[in-house]
C-alpha cells in the first residue's frame, strides 16, 4: 500500500465522529437511519463520513431500498493491522547520521 492510501486511512480514523461510527458498527450492521438517531448530525453529514469510511475500505455499504446499511469490513481491519505492523517494523540498520552506531 502506498503512503497516500495509508495517509487516507489514518485521516479517516482521526475524526471523533468516525470513531463513534466504527464503535457502533462493532455490534453488527446498522442502517443509516439508526446511525442518524444515535449521532447528532444530519443525513448529509452522515453521508460525508460514511463515504470516507467506505472509500478507505474500513466499512462496507449495502443498499436496500432508499436506505444504506453499513458494517465493518474485516479485510479493512486486516489491512490496517498490516499497515501498523509494517510501520513499526524496526530494522537494524546503521545510524543514518554516520556516527557509526
Amino acid at each position: 500500500m502506498d503512503n497516500n492510501n495509508i495517509s487516507l486511512i489514518f485521516k479517516a480514523l482521526s475524526d471523533e465522529r468516525r470513531i463513534k461510527i466504527i464503535k457502533y458498527l462493532q455490534n453488527g450492521e446498522m442502517c443509516a437511519c439508526n446511525l442518524l438517531e444515535k449521532l447528532d448530525m444530519g443525513q448529509s453529514g452522515l453521508s460525508y463520513h460514511m463515504k470516507i469510511l467506505v472509500n478507505t475500505g474500513l466499512v462496507n455499504c449495502r443498499n436496500e431500498g432508499k436506505w444504506s446499511h453499513y458494517s465493518l469490513n474485516i479485510q479493512g481491519k486486516e489491512e490496517l493491522k498490516k499497515i501498523l505492523d509494517s510501520l513499526f517494523d524496526i530494522k537494524k540498520i546503521e545510524c543514518l547520521c554516520g556516527c557509526g552506531e
